[in-house]
């Protein structure tokens, strides 16, 4: 296995098996209007969470890995969209996954220290896709923990393995 196929592989699991299926296992414990719920005016809500990831996903590594145009508002990802239901969040990360899996096949190992220009940082490939999986999971430890505190329930995710 070469070392991009490893690394790949890794965002892979981290990102659409571990944070993928957390998100998606938080979005059924709550109801599209507990979607958007925060419980003051600095923390974001869940649906903003979301879109957040959705946003960042598709600008580091749709766009500044792969060639497609960049059209961020990031501001907007944080607003209230009451209008905006589950099932159309799950639809936006499962077409971001399409999207970025694309992208990661095309990666050879001499792409990954290829230079990178991003939100006004030099990045490398390398340096994009880590970016992109902690900030996936440091999200869903948010969205995490503001689902239990909407429902005061646990969320099970290790309820079948024997830690």
């Amino acid at each position: 296995m070469t070392s991009s196929e490893l690394i790949v592989n890794e965002f892979k699991r981290r990102v659409f098996v571990e944070s993928y299926s957390r998100i998606f296992k938080c979005l059924s414990m709550i109801s599209d209007e507990e979607l958007w719920f925060t419980p003051n005016k600095n923390t974001p809500s869940i649906g903003s969470l979301v879109l957040h990831l959705c946003g960042n996903g598709k600008q580091w590594i749709v766009c500044g890995i792969g060639s497609a145009a960049d059209h961020r508002d990031r501001d907007r990802e944080f607003e209230k969209h009451l209008n905006i239901k589950k099932s159309e969040l799950v639809f936006v990360m499962e077409n971001l996954k399409v999207q970025i899996t694309e992208v990661l096949h095309s990666i050879k190992d001499e792409d990954l220290h290829q230079s990178k220009q991003i939100q006004g940082m030099d990045e490398n490939v390398f340096s994009v896709l880590v970016h992109v999986l902690e900030h996936f999971s440091y999200h869903t430890g948010q969205i995490t923990t503001l689902t239990k505190i909407i429902t005061n329930k646990q969320t099970g995710y290790y309820q079948d393995i024997g830690l």
